[in-house]
């Protein structure tokens, strides 16, 4: 073999050397790299598992106190609608009463007042066993207007009361 054939099969041997280590020196490296890498996947993952459970334990402590609200308008509504029911049975009870004339409605007149033109006399009469202030009482069909007025006010302060306690609870 001549020298410069030595020559050349060296710098072939030395080139494969070369291209054997540069490969070695990156499958090194890509184990290296994919060790990192899988090690950030499992930190990721874990920040990704924590951040799932703060998520889910904010939606239960939300749907927790949406059911508790819930349950407290749901009382509330039952107390408003008790009482409506209530004051449409005692509107009901009093218009039974005036229509058989058992209960009859009247107004205090001043005896004093000179302008009023009502022919009542100031002096007590015997026919009455009411004591004290002279009452006029009101024609039947004008008491039930009376009263159909009053059950109007009721219902609207009934279900004013209601919006006011469904206000105070949603804005708790």
């Amino acid at each position: 073999m001549t020298p410069v054939q030595k020559l050349a099969s060296l710098a072939v041997l030395i080139l494969v050397l070369m291209a054997s280590a540069t490969g070695v020196t990156w499958q090194v490296q890509e184990w290296r790299l994919g060790k990192r890498l899988a090690e950030q996947a499992g930190q990721h993952q874990g920040q990704l598992a924590e951040v799932s459970a703060a998520a889910a334990k904010q939606v239960s402590a939300e749907q927790n106190r949406r059911l508790a609200l819930e349950e407290r308008l749901a009382t509330s509504d039952q107390q408003h609608t008790r009482e409506l029911s209530d004051a449409q049975r005692n509107q009901v009870l009093l218009r039974d009463r005036l229509a058989t004339a058992d209960v009859r409605l009247s107004v205090l007149l001043d005896a004093t007042d000179s302008a009023s033109g009502c022919g009542v006399s100031a002096a007590p009469g015997a026919v009455g066993v009411v004591h004290g202030a002279r009452r006029a009482q009101l024609d039947p069909a004008h008491a039930q207007r009376i009263i159909a007025i009053t059950d109007a006010g009721d219902k609207g302060l009934i279900a004013l009361r209601a919006c006011q306690a469904y206000v105070r609870a949603v804005s708790k």
